[in-house]
This record gives C-alpha cells, sequence and structure tokens, in this order.
C-alpha cells in the first residue's frame, strides 16, 4: 500500500505522493522540556493517517501546533501548500483544516442544533451590521440548519436536536464534535482520540463515520491509543516517541516494528501491538 503513499521507502519522516500537510522543524519547549522535536512530517492527502505513540510522545501538542492552538519555539508547516506558521486557530479551520479534542468542547446550555450551526463557516450574522438587517442573514441561515439537520440525520442524532448538548453521553458528544467539524466542509479532520470514553456500543458507529469521512475524500489524521481500531481504518500510521517521529508506514508493518514496541513496552518483544492494549492517556 505505501507504493500509492510515500515516495521512497517507508522511513520517519518519508516525502509522500501527495501530501496535503507538510511540517518542518516543528519544536517545541516546555521549560527544559522538548514535547516535540518534529524534523520532518507529510501527511498523505485522502487517506486515513493514525499518529500513536505512548502517553507523553507529544502526539496532541503537534496537534496543537500544527492547528494554530499553541506556537511552536521554532518551524514551519504548510497546509495544501499555504504556509500556516502564527495563523490562528480559527483561521486554520477556514481554510479547511478543522480539529476535535479528546475532552469534547460541546457547548452545554445550547441545544444539539444550536451546536452544529456554530460549526458552518460564511455566516453574515456574525457582521454587526449585516445582523441587524435581516434579509442578509436569514437565507444563509437557512442553508445552514439545512445542513446541520442533514449531517444529524447521518450521524443519528436528529432525535436530540432540541436537547441541550449538555444532556447527550460522551459517545454522542463525540458523534456532536465529529458532525459539527463536517459543517465547515473542511479538506482534512484531526481526531484527537476519538474513542476515548466511548460506550462500546457507539465505538463501531464511529469507526463507520471515520470511514466514511475518507469516502468523501476528507484527509483524516487522528491520534488513537486502540491498536485495533488503528488497524481497522488506517491507511497509514506515523508513530511518535519522546517527541519525535520514530517510525511510519503500513499499519501491519509499523506494529511489529522493533522501535515501536520498544516505544511502547520499554523493550524488544516478539509481541504484535494488535494484542496488546495500551494504558489510556488520563
Amino acid at each position: 500500500m505505501h507504493d500509492e503513499i510515500a515516495k521512497g521507502p517507508a522511513t520517519p519522516g518519508c516525502a509522500k505522493v501527495d501530501p496535503i500537510l507538510v511540517a518542518d522543524g516543528i519544536k517545541r519547549v516546555f521549560g527544559g522540556l522538548t514535547a516535540v522535536d518534529v524534523a520532518h512530517l507529510e501527511i498523505p492527502r485522502g487517506k486515513i493517517t493514525a499518529l500513536i505513540g505512548p502517553n507523553g510522545a507529544g502526539k496532541t501538542t503537534l496537534f496543537n501546533l500544527l492547528t494554530g492552538f499553541d506556537k511552536p519555539n521554532e518551524g514551519s508547516w504548510t497546509f495544501q501548500g499555504r504556509n500556516l506558521a502564527g495563523i490562528p486557530a480559527y483561521r486554520v479551520a477556514r481554510l479547511g483544516m478543522v480539529r476535535t479534542f479528546q475532552l469534547t468542547k460541546a457547548l452545554s446550555l445550547l441545544t444539539v442544533l444550536e451546536n452544529m450551526r456554530l460549526g458552518a463557516k460564511a455566516q453574515p450574522g456574525e457582521s454587526l451590521l449585516r445582523a441587524l438587517i435581516r434579509p442578509l442573514w436569514k437565507s444563509r441561515e437557512a442553508e445552514i440548519t439545512v445542513k446541520a439537520n442533514e449531517l444529524l440525520t447521518r450521524f443519528k442524532l436528529d432525535a436530540k436536536s432540541s436537547d441541550f448538548a449538555g444532556e447527550l453521553s460522551g459517545g454522542q458528544r463525540k458523534l456532536l464534535e465529529m458532525a459539527r467539524a463536517l459543517m465547515s466542509e473542511p479538506s482534512l479532520v484531526m481526531l484527537d482520540e476519538p474513542m476515548a470514553g466511548v460506550n462500546p456500543a457507539l465505538t463501531q458507529s464511529l469507526l463507520e463515520h471515520i470511514k466514511d469521512l475518507k469516502s468523501d475524500g476528507t484527509t483524516v489524521l487522528f491520534v488513537e491509543h486502540d491498536m485495533h481500531m488503528v488497524r481497522y481504518i488506517s491507511d497509514w500510521v506515523i508513530v511518535m516517541a519522546e517527541g519525535r517521529i520514530v517510525a511510519e508506514g503500513e499499519p501491519s508493518v509499523v506494529m511489529k516494528d522493533p522501535a515501536v514496541i520498544d516505544a511502547y513496552l520499554g523493550a524488544h518483544h516478539d509481541t504484535d501491538l494488535g494484542t496488546v492494549n495500551p494504558k489510556k492517556e488520563a
């Protein structure tokens, strides 16, 4: 499979045939701790890429840096050829790169439908002047509502549309956050531990929704600890340890890489990572 994704051998930081995101020399230091030190990273367009690694490897910090929620000490990165260094998170999202969070960010005192509307872009009502002139935003609001209801139906949340988001279960909030991310029609969706805290009954549904994103032409990059899930839906796997990328490649190959097993287990073992379930991040 990597012949279609990587230009050459599947080595850490290898070049991709059609990368949507390219990062160079990304470093983030907290006090004396180097949390992220990524020399080069390319995310393949139109694929599902898993970013894995032990606790404290720097995965979420890297997500925060790439999406504008944090600033690196040094480094540069481009999304679809556009330099994103220094661009705030809300503008990154408008450019088509949207992320979800390990802890869901649903606005509890708004309804599910209102949460969905917030995810849409090009809202004339956000301008004070236009907000005072009803015809300027009414038709767009109707379009946004139609799209929101379509997505809620797709994610089987339509029956909850008038409920407050705070009343949803943890798994339903994950579904809502993913659905809301799609309101802006992103090119790249970044999911931070989409399965964390999800009831097993909803796990398969979430997996299928992620696969559907790829079918729709959306690129997916996700952080996850569940190796069975990684194997099931990933086209490509990137492994981080101590802030660096230590391996990448096809799931079946990466899971058997001694460097990857060492990163997770602390010693070389003849263990297939598909059979272990690393401790969940707090």
